[in-house]
């Protein structure tokens, strides 16, 4: 490309520097076409991705030290409940995933993990539709974690280095889960009431059926799709049952992955040790605060000194940065890359 040729150009410098972590070519006029104008929402099976259970009453204390992001909030029933019964299918209280990261005692990337809390049997109707389902004290506490599939044998090693005495189980569960994203551009800006038209005109007047949309996102063994926890715009995200199909997910609407891959790198998010250099990224270049992976006041986790120094400074030198280009007509290929832009060129 003409653009590398003068050595005095910025761009030519980044890239020389090796500043270049992702790169995403849509070399294909028609299926860049077809991506662009797909109105309705898509689905991906993230293959790349597998699933962590942690099991056991240290969970919460055990993840709360390793972590960027406040787990507690897994701990303690919060936000409103959606309904004064139980439902067959979705928990009375809504309790979001959250998006964290790990780092080491310098406060360098390591890994990054989606954690959920699935639902308690308590929390929905047993078999008979009649009753709540088993008592707590029956409910052994667990968490899911959204992993990266290329370094779950060193993450799993990791864990168990931590573990220590605590009382939690961890086991790789990539088997019997599977992760999902749903995205596009009806799911850009809609909000969960929103997101189903049928949903919304459930109910009396202009109130909606909270039940309707809890039965429009998930199914009958309690699992359902979250927002995003880390943008808006990327969507829908969730673990399901690897032997169940995923609520939402019509045959011609589930498309490859790589799709997913061009449409998170278009919003300029990168995912994955893959991605963000396993021991060298620094998790404020990579915009982990504004993708909300980051607590500035939940307390102490391995990395945490470092963070909080340069996040209080207020002095980030790097930051990652989505680059269209084009050629000269505006059209053709299409390249979406992931560079650092240095400061001193404005950003």
């Amino acid at each position: 490309m003409q653009i590398f040729k003068n050595s005095a150009s910025p761009i030519y410098r980044i890239y020389r520097n090796r500043s270049l972590h992702s790169r995403f070519f849509c070399n294909n006029q028609q299926q860049k076409s077809h991506f662009e104008d797909v109105g309705s929402s898509m689905a991906s099976h993230l293959k790349t991705r597998s699933v962590i259970r942690f099991r056991g009453p240290d969970t919460i204390k055990f993840l709360q030290g390793l972590v960027t992001n406040d787990v507690r909030k897994f701990g303690e029933a919060i936000g409103e409940k959606t309904s004064t019964l139980t439902t067959p299918n979705v928990s009375t209280v809504s309790e979001t995933p959250i998006y964290a990261a790990m780092l080491t005692p310098q406060g360098r990337f390591l890994y990054d993990l989606f954690i959920y809390r699935p639902s308690r049997s308590y929390e929905k109707l047993d078999k008979t539709g009649s009753k709540p389902g088993s008592n707590p004290a029956d409910d052994l506490f667990d968490l899911l974690a959204d992993v990266d599939a290329t370094v779950m044998d060193e993450l799993m090693d990791c864990f168990h280095k931590f573990r220590l005495r605590s009382k939690v189980d961890i086991e790789n569960v990539s088997e019997e889960f599977s992760c999902w994203q749903r995205f596009g551009k009806n799911l850009s800006t809609s909000s969960d009431s929103k997101e189903e038209p049928e949903a919304s005109a459930l109910g009396w007047g202009a109130g909606v059926d909270k039940a309707g949309q809890s039965s429009t996102k998930g199914n009958s063994s309690g699992w359902q799709w979250y927002k995003d926890p880390r943008l808006d715009s990327l969507g829908f995200r969730g673990i399901f049952p690897s032997n169940t199909t995923p609520p939402l997910i019509e045959a011609n609407k589930e498309t490859d992955e790589l799709n997913y891959l061009q449409w998170r790198v278009e919003k300029g998010v990168a995912e994955g040790s893959t991605e963000i250099p396993k021991g060298e990224a620094i998790p404020l270049e990579y915009n982990l605060a504004g993708l909300n992976a980051i607590s500035f006041d939940k307390g102490c986790y391995v990395g945490q000194e470092s963070v909080a120094r340069t996040h209080h400074r207020g002095v980030i030198r790097k930051r990652l940065l989505p680059l269209k280009f084009l050629n000269k007509s505006g059209n053709g290929d299409v390249f979406f890359l992931l560079f650092f832009l240095e400061s001193i060129f404005g950003f």
